[in-house]
C-alpha cells in the first residue's frame, strides 16, 4: 500500500500499491506521474518554495507557502485522493500533525 502522511509543511510518501507487480502497476504510475508533474511545476515557477527527497520514502518539504505553490500542493492532495476513493486497498491518505 501506498501510504501519503501530510501536514502544512511536509508531504511523506512510501510504499508500493501492489495492485499489480512492478512496472505494470497503475496506482504507482498514477501516484507517481501526479506527484513529479507537481515537483516540477513548482520548481519551474520558484526554485526555492519546495525541498524533495526521494530516497526509500519521497519526502516533500515545503519552504514558501506562495499561492501558487499551495494551489500547486493542494490540488496534488486532491488527485492524491481521489485515487484513494477508487483503490482504497492500494492507498491511504491522511494528514497528520
Amino acid at each position: 500500500m501506498i501510504k501519503v502522511n501530510y501536514n502544512d509543511k511536509i508531504i511523506k510518501i512510501s510504499g508500493h500499491a501492489g495492485f499489480d507487480e512492478y512496472g505494470k502497476d497503475i496506482v504507482c504510475a498514477s501516484v507517481s506521474s501526479i506527484v513529479y508533474t507537481t515537483i516540477n511545476g513548482i520548481l519551474n515557477i520558484n526554485e526555492e518554495a519546495i525541498k524533495f527527497s526521494d530516497g526509500k520514502e519521497l519526502i516533500i518539504e515545503i519552504v514558501s507557502a506562495d499561492s501558487v505553490t499551495t494551489k500547486l500542493i493542494n490540488s496534488m492532495l486532491d488527485l492524491l485522493k481521489d485515487l484513494e476513493k477508487q483503490y482504497p486497498k492500494n492507498i491511504k491518505i491522511s494528514k497528520g500533525e
